[in-house]
């Protein structure tokens, strides 16, 4: 839950067949208008997420939305107060979206996402978007997964020395909320939670759901379904052996 006084809102990249995702224009007499950003709104009290999600994008885009997943929160300071941004993935969905509130609508690929005006709080969602829900191997087309180094030497040899090339995310592996802290602070674009750091599996559950409350980058867990992953608020699932 957000902290006192923090907007929350639901938002989600509606996405295309063809992997365009869709961005709106903040309509005239709106806050932040003229803006572009990825559709959602603010979560209603007493309401869950993926319901607010559903209402949010029948209310704006006239879509029924169907098994959206999580990709991340991420919290962001105005001048008007701190927002809390969750953020899902949106790719099946029935009819086609319009901008029901009199917003431009815009498709755009990963590429034009990078360069396209959105508001402050958007930008660090797009990156994410090139992660997939599955993390097959240790070393995929747009990321890798490497263990968190336990020295500051052992961390210059590992990651500042070794560079990743081009626009690929560099994922920590991490056994516990102190490690996942330390991680972020060097720059992890996501996390991985291994099994190692709880033996129970409600207990894992239960670490995976405050690691994803309580970080603004994707989290990854091991050891459970997809399915599993989702409902704890994770981005995916890291099945690669090592």
């Amino acid at each position: 839950m957000p902290a006192a006084g923090c907007l929350h809102v639901v938002a989600a990249a509606v996405t295309a067949a063809d992997g365009r995702v869709l961005i709106a224009q903040r309509p005239p007499g709106k806050h932040l208008a003229g803006g572009w950003e990825f559709p959602g709104g603010k979560l209603e009290a007493g309401e869950s997420r993926t319901d607010g999600l559903a209402r949010e994008l029948r209310e704006e885009l006239g879509i029924v939305i169907r098994e959206p997943r999580p990709l991340m929160r991420i919290r962001h300071g105005y001048p008007y107060g701190d927002v809390l941004i969750d953020m899902w993935v949106v790719t099946r969905y029935g009819g086609e979206p319009q901008g029901l509130d009199g917003q431009a609508l815009r498709w755009l690929t990963q590429d034009e996402l990078e360069t396209a005006e959105l508001l402050p709080a958007d930008r660090p969602l797009v990156r994410a978007l090139r992660l997939p829900e599955r993390l097959v191997d240790t070393r995929g087309d747009g990321y890798e997964v490497v263990d968190l180094p336990a020295t500051s030497a052992a961390y210059r040899a590992a990651v500042l020395e070794n560079p990743i090339r081009g626009d690929k995310l560099r994922g920590f592996r991490c056994r516990d909320a102190d490690e996942a802290a330390i991680a972020v602070g060097k720059g992890a674009d996501f996390l991985v939670l291994i099994p190692e750091a709880t033996r129970e599996a409600e207990s894992t559950r239960e670490a995976l759901e405050r690691l994803c409350a309580s970080v603004s980058i994707p989290v990854f867990a091991r050891g459970m379904s997809l399915e599993a992953a989702w409902a704890a608020g994770a981005t995916g699932v890291n099945t690669s052996d090592q």
